[in-house]
């Protein structure tokens, strides 16, 4: 290895190519993905995630910044993988269709043999102390973020004639985020998919009718 002194450059050490990584990032950051969703970010030592990402330390730190960093990478991976289906539900044609997706949905990730039970933000924000603040309030913001937009989509339900008058947007988002984190405490307590459905189904029947 060669060791350059501060403010000198070496034009063959600025032409050689970087050395390739010796692992995939994406399945890395899948498997660090699991780490936190089983164990919570606190839960979750560096040595957890090192082994289970199957790299050293240093590679960490160099593809994805320090444990913070990773778990916000993760949280993308998160919502834009196994809680897909949130997004989409949100296209649904009509309000009711919206939340049927969005809870048939989380009994099927839920439940799913392939994932660690239960929801990555629901477990994460539970096993977060004070010291990781920042964190906590990463998971808050996006949580918010979420239920805002339930309520923007029940804003113009209501707007279209889909909703009743008298119903409100921002108690709907609220009842449907309450439903759905309690269906994902259930899940990591072992709750099965037919049983979370049970549940969907029954919150479903104090849906608004026009």
């Amino acid at each position: 290895m060669i060791y350059l002194l501060i403010g000198m450059k070496s034009e063959t050490a600025a032409t050689r190519p970087g050395r390739p990584r010796a692992f995939d990032p994406d399945v890395a950051l899948e498997r660090a993905m699991h780490v936190f969703w089983a164990k919570g970010y606190e839960g979750a030592s560096l040595s957890d995630l090192t082994q289970a990402m199957r790299i050293n330390r240093p590679s960490l730190y160099a593809a994805f910044g320090n444990k913070e960093q990773l778990f916000r990478k993760v949280l993308d991976r998160y919502m834009d993988g196994p809680l897909a289906f949130f997004q989409e539900a949100l296209a649904a044609r009509k309000a009711r269709d919206v939340i049927e997706q969005m809870f048939f949905g989380a009994a099927r990730m839920a439940s799913d043999p392939r994932l660690p039970s239960g929801c990555l933000m629901v477990q994460g924000a539970l096993a977060c102390g004070d010291a990781a603040g920042s964190v906590r309030k990463e998971i808050g913001a996006r949580r918010a973020a979420a239920k805002a937009a339930l309520r923007r989509r029940f804003q113009r339900a209501k707007r279209e004639g889909d909703l009743p008058p008298n119903a409100d947007p921002a108690e709907l988002s609220h009842y449907v985020m309450t439903v759905l984190h309690g269906m994902a405490v259930q899940g990591a307590d072992g709750a099965n998919q037919d049983q979370l459905r049970r549940v969907a189904q029954i919150a479903l029947r104090a849906w608004p009718r026009r």
